[in-house]
């Protein structure tokens, strides 16, 4: 038995009979590219079943330690299998009830739904479910989401583009990056914050507790809005606008900051 390993970055484990279809070629290429590290579970033998890869799953989760795991739900043409990638979970869970776990099924309607769906809510672990015909940037995307990491680049809306890796923050106009020079320091980390936020999830509020540490003096959150506001007037000089209070950054009262996509 062997797993097979490219790449750099977080580990992702891949279980997957089919594995070596187009759909999970292109899965596998479309983690590559964004910085991940698949590890395909392969087990060897003439005649696979669910068992076999149960096995070596659970023996790449030790020697792996993996950041996540992305698994089937049916292996295999037997009855028997049909929900084995389920028993994996559960094992999986069992070893390291904090591995994020997201799910190939095409149990996303009929019968077997519930089935497949309650199945997982029994477990404490953070499972999400995506349908196998998604595309591969969704794949990733949801991954990125139950890990709770962001890449090294996002971009807020069609204006502007944080790049983590440089530490950085640009314009976008007509398909160009233009530095925003006084974007730096405390200003960038605030906005790197709210970033990752809204990546994760939209709409994220990111807590008055996060965010403090980015500010002095006796009167944190005066200093925190102070900062605040001088972000903004930063990236709307950048695309000469002014944004309002309620555009961009906005302050949920005595609970802490949403970043939200500005319009074009």
């Amino acid at each position: 038995m062997t797993s097979k390993s490219v790449g750099g970055g977080q580990k992702i484990l891949v279980v997957d009979d089919e594995h070596m279809s187009d759909l999970m070629r292109s899965v596998l290429r479309r983690l590559e590219t964004d910085g991940f590290r698949p590890i395909v579970v392969a087990p060897e033998g003439p005649h696979l079943t669910g068992d076999d890869y149960e096995t070596q799953a659970l023996f790449s989760m030790e020697t792996e330690r993996p950041s996540a795991v992305l698994l089937d739900v049916r292996f295999g043409e037997y009855d028997s299998d049909r929900f084995k990638g389920l028993s994996i979970l559960k094992k999986i869970v069992d070893r390291d009830s904090s591995m994020p776990v997201l799910m190939f099924t095409q149990y996303t309607q009929g019968p077997y739904r519930d089935t497949a769906v309650n199945a997982s809510l029994s477990v404490s672990a953070s499972v999400d479910f995506i349908d196998k015909l998604a595309s591969p940037e969704e794949v990733v995307l949801r991954l990125r989401r139950l890990i709770g990491s962001a890449p090294e680049t996002i971009k807020i809306g069609s204006l502007f583009e944080i790049d983590a890796a440089n530490a950085a923050v640009y314009v976008i106009e007509n398909g160009r990056r233009d530095l925003i020079r006084e974007i730096q320091g405390m200003k960038l980390e605030i906005l790197s914050e709210l970033a990752s936020a809204m990546y994760r999830s939209e709409g994220e509020l990111v807590p008055f507790s996060r965010l403090e540490r980015f500010s002095d003096g006796e009167d944190s959150r005066a200093s925190l809005r102070v900062r605040i506001r001088e972000l903004k007037v930063s990236l709307g000089r950048a695309v000469s606008r002014e944004f309002g209070a309620n555009e961009l950054i906005i302050n949920v009262r005595n609970r802490g900051y949403r970043l939200v996509n500005p319009g074009d």
